[in-house]
Order: C-alpha cells, then structure tokens, then sequence
C-alpha cells in the first residue's frame, strides 16, 4: 500500500494505492486569503495541518489502510511558498503562485536581464518566485532574518514526516533560483540562497516517517517517504502523457504539459521549459484562472460552481453569442500579460449564469490551444499532436465538451481521475523497488472524441475570439 500526499492550491488530498489501483481517498479544503489587489496568501500552517486532518479522514474510512502504508509519496502546487523558522514553525503567510505583488522587483530584474534561466527567453513577472522573494526580502526583511527555510508547500509536508529538507528538481525548476541541474543560481543573493533547500531527484527517498508523525497521522513509523514532484509534472506521468497526447489539467487553474525528453534549443515565446519528473523535460502553459474563475462567477451568481458546471453543458457551443476572456489574475501562458484581466463581452439581457459559464470554459479551452499552437513552433520539433491526456476535469462534461471542439482532438481519461495523485505513487513505487505499472494502476476508462459539428462552429468562431482577446489582453486593469 502506498499513501500518497497532494498539496494542491485549495484542496490537499490523501490516497491510498495498490498495483491494482485506487483504493481509497479523502480530501481537506484549504481558505485563500486576498486581503489586497494582486495579494495571494494561505496560511503556511494550514499545509500541515490539512494532511492531519485528511489523513484522519482517510483513517475513519479504511482503519486498517494507514497502518499498511509501505511507502509515502508526496507531490503539490509549484511556485507557492513559505518562510519557516529552524524548528518548522511558518514565519509569516505563504505566498501563492497567484500572487503578483511583486511588480517593481519583476521590473528590475528584467531590466537587469536578470531571467529565469529556464523561461525560455520570458522576462520575471510579478509572479515569478524570485521576485517574490526579492519582494520579502524588501518590504519583510525580519521575516527573512528570522527564518531558516524558503519552502513549498509539498516541501514541508515532507520535511515534517522525515525530519529532513529537501525539494525536488521539479519544483526547483520553475523558481528561477537554480539552473537546471538544481544548482542555486547566484543572482539569488546569499540572504536567500542559504535558506534554500538542497535539489533530489523526484524518486529519491529522502527520509522515513518519525515516530512523531506516525502518531500524528497514524501511519507506521520507518515507512520510506519519496519527495516526489510537482503536480503538473505528476499529474504528466499519472495521465500516460506523451510527446504526441500532451497532459491537459482542469483545477483551480488549467495547464498543458508536454514531455520532450530532451530540452529545445529553441522554444517559442509564452511557453515556459522545465524538468520532468523523470529526469527530462517538458514545455508547459500554464494558465490562470479555470475553476477559480467559474467560483469567482459562483460567488457573483450565489450558484454553486457545480451547478455553474451543468447549467454550461447544456449551451450550446458560442455560449449564444457571448465571448470571456479568463484572466482572473492577470494573462498566463501564453499571453503572460500580468496587467489584463477577465471579461465578457456580447452580453445581452437574455443571457443568463449558463451563458456565461459556458463561455468559462470556451475561454479556457482557446488559451489550451493557443498553448498547444505555440509548443508546436520547437526546434527541434516534435511530433504531431494526436490527442490530449486528461490530468483532471474529465468528470466535467461542459469543459471535455469545449476543450475537444476546440482543439478538434480527442481526449482520454483514467479511471481514478487523479493523475497527479497516480503520478505520485508511482514515483513512490519507483523510488522503493516497486514494478508498479500505470495501466494496471490506472487504465483508461474512455475516449472523448471530438463532435464535428461542435468543431466546425469553434473554426467559425475563432477569428471572432482572436479580435477579442487581442483587444482586451492589453486593455490593463485597476490596481486598487
């Protein structure tokens, strides 16, 4: 049995896995904050103590599962962190990837040609990791002074379970603070240099449970933990993804991956490069808003996102005539406009929640494939495309619906419908001997082939959504 750990942006979910597949799962919600414009924070204790609470859940379903964990594996959100003191306790909040507070320190190290070595040519944005730090390092200079530690979420879950620091080159990827070897890069600055934690592989066991959290989450003390790898990254191995059916992911935000083996030598612009799980790479779009945005219109609507979710599926491709924009947030890949921000446009008083839910996840589904379009301009370059790997939304018919439209490609799922979760135990398995196999573990349950008609609409709607996001992704937005 191997218990797996997934720190997602809002959620952390705690699953129990045998070769044969998924045997049980239990999930934790966890508050955001946005006590200001451009503000992301979550409360860094909130990381701990929602595993306590998820692996309690899981114990009262299976009471004999948790004791029969063999090995633990961990994954979680990329570019969010926190400061902890040298016996693990947060100094201050942790600062999510969503947060763009650092406008000025962005501006400076682009000025300084300062990049992100693996941006593939994209100047920092307010929120890349570095700038947030230089960011702490300005405005929270005691904060810094008091802490031992800049870590990730996933990266204090596992330190509490074993008692060891460490990250993973995945997640060290897509910093800015190291090379693509896992080396710490020098522009970092000693201050947070030193509070950096050591880079391992994906599969590497860096540790064994204490006594202390066995007791606490009611596991067997000495099982080995394996620190795993972002969830994107994960959730590309847990999907069966390949350099011809990339990862595409629906959650609080979307995101497409694809696995290229060897880095590019050249890499199209709105595109960002980082390291695989498996010791590789992959070329990503990561967008930024999906599921937050359609709870953000939950929340305006007093509907819940579900029922947001099923009234879309029922309208019909064009949202009736209205066009969105999903850049709650500012524009990600492959705009990478921090200034924008979402919209509707074509509304009429006829329109209703539906409408606008729909044209959700239409918006959604043409950045996806803006994305695809852009990674398609490699060199050297890859194969063709032939279908998508779902990482998470194929229980949502509205999102499968638009997203085959609009790119024309089929999409397939697994049966668990957690990739990044599978994703993480087999780097669990791989990490401690085990011949686990995805297929056995996870097999694909179906296909969602495209509708031709629904494609044939999305090609006649294209250049009307084109004229729309190029007018409206430098219109800017209020910073107060």
């Amino acid at each position: 049995m191997i218990l797996t750990l997934d720190l997602g942006t809002t959620v952390t979910k705690a699953a129990l896995w045998e070769p044969d597949g998924l045997v049980a799962l239990a999930e934790v919600a966890r508050s955001t904050d946005s006590p200001a414009p451009g503000v992301v924070e979550q409360s860094s204790s909130s990381w701990w103590d929602s595993v306590v609470g998820a692996c309690a859940a899981l114990g009262a379903s299976r009471p004999d599962g948790l004791r029969s964990v063999e090995a633990v594996g961990c994954t979680g959100a990329r570019q969010s962190f926190g400061l902890f003191g040298p016996d693990g306790s947060p100094v201050g909040p942790g600062i999510l990837w969503a947060d763009a507070r650092a406008t000025e320190e962005a501006a400076r190290l682009a000025g300084a040609g300062d990049h992100d070595p693996l941006a593939a040519g994209l100047a920092p944005d307010a929120a890349s990791v570095r700038a947030k730090l230089a960011w702490v390092a300005a405005h929270r200079p005691g904060e810094l002074a008091r802490s031992a530690w800049i870590l990730a979420p996933r990266d204090l879950v596992a330190w509490r379970l074993t008692g060891e620091v460490a990250t993973d080159v995945t997640l060290a990827s897509l910093t800015g603070c190291y090379d693509g070897d896992g080396v710490v890069v020098a522009a970092v600055g000693e201050p947070v240099a030193r509070r950096l934690p050591p880079v391992v592989p994906s599969d590497r066991v860096t540790g064994t449970v204490t006594a202390a959290a066995a007791d606490r989450l009611g596991l067997r003390a000495g099982a080995p933990v394996v620190i795993g790898a972002g969830d994107r990254q994960c959730e590309v191995l847990g999907s069966g993804a390949t350099d011809s059916v990339p990862m595409v992911s629906w959650g609080t935000t979307a995101n497409v991956s694809l696995p290229v083996g060897a880095r590019p030598t050249a890499v199209p612009g709105g595109v960002v490069v980082s390291r695989s799980a498996t010791g590789g790479w992959q070329l990503e779009g990561g967008l930024s808003a999906a599921g937050s945005l359609l709870a953000w219109l939950g929340r305006l609507t007093g509907r819940d996102p579900g029922e947001l979710a099923d009234l879309a599926a029922g309208r019909p491709p064009g949202a009736r005539g209205v066009t969105a924009v999903p850049w709650l947030g500012g524009a990600r890949a492959p705009w990478w406009r921090p200034g924008a921000g979402a919209g509707f446009t074509g509304l009429a008083d006829a329109h209703d929640a539906g409408d606008l839910a729909r044209a959700v996840v239409e918006a959604v589904a043409r950045d996806v494939q803006r994305c695809l379009e852009a990674m398609a301009g490699r060199t050297p370059p890859g194969p063709a495309v032939t279908g998508l790997a779902l990482g998470g939304g194929a229980s949502a018919p509205a999102w499968v619906a638009a997203l085959t439209g609009v790119t024309g490609l089929p999409a397939r799922h697994r049966r668990s419908g957690r990739a990044a979760s599978a994703g993480a135990a087999l780097l669990a398995a791989r990490g401690t001997g085990r011949a686990w196999e995805l297929d056995r573990m996870d097999p694909v349950t179906g296909t969602h082939g495209p509708d031709p008609a629904a494609v044939a609409a999305y090609v006649g709607l294209r250049p009307s959504h084109d004229r729309v996001a190029a007018s409206l992704v430098d219109l800017g937005r209020p910073c107060a």
